[in-house]
């Protein structure tokens, strides 16, 4: 991918919401408790410098402790510029401009410090009525093997658990909801780096396994960890080849913890599984260092480092994430049973 679509979408890919837009959510209760409620900026107030990067030097917008429940407001990748009555298309003709792939942050974690390693418990998301998926010409995994294709966006109802998706000849496919968190990091060490790149400070990884009953653990590079997070997908099919999922603005619900150890890339565990989270290009070098990172987890189990190599050329499991961005991420993955002493 060159370097000019992504300017491109830079100037035009957020800008005005026209619709929907969340309806604001009063604290809740939980064990007793109140949950914070960290709320989006308004669309006017969206800035590419604060809020479509993750960098060290944007003042946080909110502090929580260890252990506190907090549900965050986050914007759709497009910075709400898609509605049922405008197209991405649309918007970029009207010259929109704002912050691309807009996250809610820097939220400050107390505790945190450089060597970490940030927990983050995924605990809900509330998904809105509808969603919007785009092809962008100069954007996707196929730009240059698909030739001539024509900008469009296409708006799919939410309901009862599933996207409709209207195909173009006409049947409605429903695809179940599986929502996840596209874009979620925390602050690199020295610099500011764009939300739509992901790496070892997370980013935009598209990992359809940050989502709610899993736990994602991110290596900490800046006191207080200055978290942010957006970029919803209802559902997204591996690779997310045509540049974006089914967009959505939505309200996360999370818990947050401090580990004091220190990890080089992002980890996932659920119920079942380890997963490590690694971003390169070329894509092999996004699933060597997966691997290679699995290893290294590997052996916190007792595993020695070369025993964990033979064996995950026989057990492990892998998935890509997605081949759009300025790195590809890969995820390897390995079954927790084989984990017990």
């Amino acid at each position: 991918m060159t370097t000019t679509p992504l300017i491109f979408i830079l100037s035009v890919f957020a800008g005005a919401q026209t619709g929907n837009r969340l309806i604001p959510l009063k604290p809740k209760a939980t064990r007793g408790r109140m949950v914070k409620l960290i709320k989006r900026k308004e669309r006017d107030q969206l800035t590419a410098k604060d809020n479509s990067t993750l960098n060290p030097y944007t003042p946080p917008v909110a502090r929580v402790r260890p252990g506190e429940a907090v549900e965050v407001e986050t914007w759709d990748a497009y910075g709400g510029v898609v509605s049922p009555t405008q197209s991405f298309q649309d918007a970029a003709e009207k010259g929109l401009v704002g912050a691309l792939n807009p996250v809610t942050g820097p939220i400050y974690v107390e505790g945190a410090e450089p060597g970490d390693t940030l927990v983050v418990e995924l605990l809900g998301i509330d998904l809105p009525q509808w969603g919007a998926a785009s092809i962008i010409p100069g954007f996707g995994a196929l730009e240059g093997w698909l030739n001539l294709m024509e900008p469009r966006t296409k708006v799919c109802t939410i309901k009862d658990g599933k996207v409709l998706y209207e195909a173009d000849h006409g049947k409605v496919l429903e695809i179940p909801v599986d929502p996840f968190i596209g874009t979620i990091g925390v602050s690199p060490a020295h610099e500011a780096i764009q939300t739509l790149a992901p790496g070892p400070h997370g980013g935009n990884m598209d990992c359809p396994d940050i989502k709610p009953g899993n736990r994602l653990s991110l290596p900490v590079s800046q006191r207080g960890a200055l978290f942010g997070l957006g970029d919803v997908h209802a559902v997204q099919g591996d690779g997310e080849i045509c540049g974006t999922a089914i967009e959505v603005g939505s309200t996360v619900k999370l818990r947050f913890s401090v580990e004091h150890k220190t990890i080089a890339w992002p980890r996932v565990e659920s119920a079942s599984e380890i997963m490590t989270v690694c971003s390169a290009r070329p894509l092999e070098d996004a699933a060597r260092l997966a691997y290679r990172e699995l290893i290294n987890w590997m052996t916190e189990y007792g595993w020695s480092r070369d025993d964990a190599y033979m064996f995950l050329s026989q057990a492990a499991k892998a998935r890509v994430a997605q081949i759009v961005d300025p790195l590809y991420t890969v995820v390897a993955k390995l079954d927790k049973r084989y984990l017990k002493g």
